[in-house]
C-alpha cells in the first residue's frame, strides 16, 4: 500500500522527526498535537480551554489538508496532564463532533512536549 506525507502550514511543523499526518490507502494517521500556534510556533496562552480549541483547531487542518473532515474520525487519544480537566476538554472536544463522535480514550500523563497540558491524535478513515 502507498504510503503519502501530508503536511500543511495551517497546523505546527513537526518539531522531531515525525510527520504531520500520513495516508496509508484510505486510513489517515495523524500525529499528536499540542496547542503550537502554526504562525509563531509558539504555545497558545490561556489555560487549558484554549490550549484544547488551539489543538482541535490544528487537527481540523490537517484532516483538510488529506481533503477530509472531523466526519471522517475514527478514533481519538487525548493526553491530558490532570484528569480534572477532562470536563473542561470534553466540552470543546465535543463541539467538533456534534454526531458520531469517534471511538476515544482519554489518559492522564505526568508530562508533555513545550509544557502543553494536552495532546490529541487522531485516526481518520475516507
Amino acid at each position: 500500500m502507498e504510503k503519502k506525507i501530508i503536511k500543511t502550514d495551517q497546523a505546527p511543523k513537526a518539531i522531531g522527526p515525525y510527520s504531520q499526518a500520513v495516508m496509508v490507502g484510505d486510513f489517515l494517521f495523524a500525529s499528536g498535537q499540542i496547542a503550537l500556534d502554526p504562525a509563531t510556533g509558539e504555545m497558545v496562552e490561556g489555560g487549558i480551554e484554549a490550549q484544547a480549541t488551539r489543538v482541535m483547531e490544528n487537527i481540523k487542518n490537517i484532516l483538510a489538508a488529506a481533503g477530509m473532515d472531523f466526519s471522517n474520525v475514527v478514533k481519538s487519544t487525548i493526553f491530558i496532564t490532570d484528569i480534572n480537566n477532562f470536563a473542561k476538554v470534553n466540552e470543546i472536544y465535543g463541539k467538533y463532533f456534534p454526531e458520531n463522535p469517534p471511538a476515544r480514550s482519554t489518559i492522564e500523563v505526568s508530562k508533555l512536549p513545550k509544557g502543553a497540558l494536552i495532546e490529541i491524535e487522531v485516526i481518520a478513515h475516507r
